[in-house]
């Protein structure tokens, strides 16, 4: 067997580690390492035993087809400044297994076919947000759960694992598959504002010569707050007198967040500088800033599952879906931790399992 290694860089940058980092956890020498990554040498048996206990992967994991990173030019990292290069790797490692697993996905089932618009070249963010609504044919109504909705579009959505918590979120298009991962240390009012903050840069910085950075993220935040509360809607429920007390109530329409609400409220010019100001002074004080206050339900994944369910019935494990892909347990559980119970465990033994004809997965 020939180690691939594009698998030992990839597992390298999972665990963030730099080359000297894993020649002290292996016990191998830096030069080696290279050679290996590299494939000028192959690394004898004991060597991939070596890596194989550093990294955390199974011995199988490098032996595998070559694996597909996502692009770190095409990505869309928030507080991408805050993060150095090691963990935006890392962030970028998990995307290429979840990658694997989408793909794994895709040779079984039908899934929904990508059907986000290309709104390259729209800076009215809040007129984008209008037409990804109106080619969804949402209308004015709120969005009862946004994971499913993207879902249903064709976007893979993801978590990123508990050790990746410092990278807040990002999304990136691969090979025409639009790709998604959630920080699930958050409030669910704070993801579905996420969610709707990566459907932005989807949809409106796809191509290349897309606008700076901070450029962009203003436009991912215009364009989140603008799809999860439409203008006419809010408009059509804004009382007198606003209150915090109003706020509370008001915000569970949306499912966001007390102080997403009140941004949104002043973008629309529905409040004066000092009223804005007030409020967000109060909600910081009740503490508004870290947690929410009657909070709503947290989105799941309705394509992940019915797609676990689905196999479940037919004796397919998680675990078994680990072993298939070469991975320990924990790296499935990263991806689906927060959208789906996760229940790894024993399942078919022997063979790995069969990719029979794809089943239609329809999403209601």
């Amino acid at each position: 067997m020939i180690l691939n290694p594009s698998r030992l860089v990839v597992a390298r940058k999972r665990r963030g580690l730099s080359r000297v980092g894993l020649a002290k956890a292996s016990g191998l020498a830096v030069r080696s390492l290279t050679y290996y990554e590299s494939a000028k040498v192959q690394p004898s048996e004991p060597a991939v035993r070596a890596l194989a206990q550093a990294l955390d992967f199974p011995e199988k994991f490098f032996y595998g087809p070559d694996i597909e990173e996502p692009s770190s030019s095409g990505s869309n990292f928030r507080a991408l400044s805050t993060m150095t290069a090691r963990q935006r790797d890392a962030a970028l490692a998990v995307g290429a297994i979840a990658i694997e697993f989408s793909k794994w996905m895709d040779r079984r089932f039908e899934l929904p076919k990508p059907t986000v618009p290309d709104l390259y070249g729209f800076r009215d963010a809040e007129a984008a947000a209008r037409a990804v609504r109106a080619q969804w044919g949402l209308g004015e109504r709120p969005i009862n759960n946004v994971v499913h909705l993207l879902e249903a579009h064709g976007v893979r959505v993801f978590s990123l694992p508990i050790d990746s918590s410092n990278v807040d979120a990002f999304s990136v298009w691969h090979q025409g598959v639009p790709f998604v991962f959630l920080n699930q240390s958050k409030s669910a009012e704070r993801l579905r504002m996420d969610v709707c903050h990566e459907l932005g840069h989807l949809a409106l910085h796809k191509k290349q010569g897309r606008p700076g950075r901070r450029q962009a993220e203003l436009e991912a935040n215009r364009f989140a707050s603008a799809f999860l509360v439409p203008a006419d809607d809010l408009l059509a429920c804004v009382p007198r007198g606003l209150f915090l007390t109003t706020v509370h109530r008001m915000k569970v329409r949306w499912g966001i967040s007390a102080i997403g609400l009140v941004h949104r409220l002043r973008a629309l010019d529905l409040l004066t500088e000092w009223q804005y100001r007030t409020l967000c002074i109060e909600i910081s004080k009740e503490g508004g800033r870290r947690t929410e206050r009657d909070g709503t339900i947290r989105d799941n994944s309705q394509v992940l599952t019915k797609v676990l369910g689905m196999l479940r019935d037919d004796g397919i494990t998680q675990g078994t879906i680990a072993d298939d892909l070469s991975l320990n347990p924990s790296e499935l559980e990263g991806l689906l931790h927060g959208l789906t119970i996760t229940s790894i465990g024993g399942g078919r033994h022997g063979s790995k399992t069969q990719a029979p004809s794809k089943t239609h997965l329809r999403i209601v």
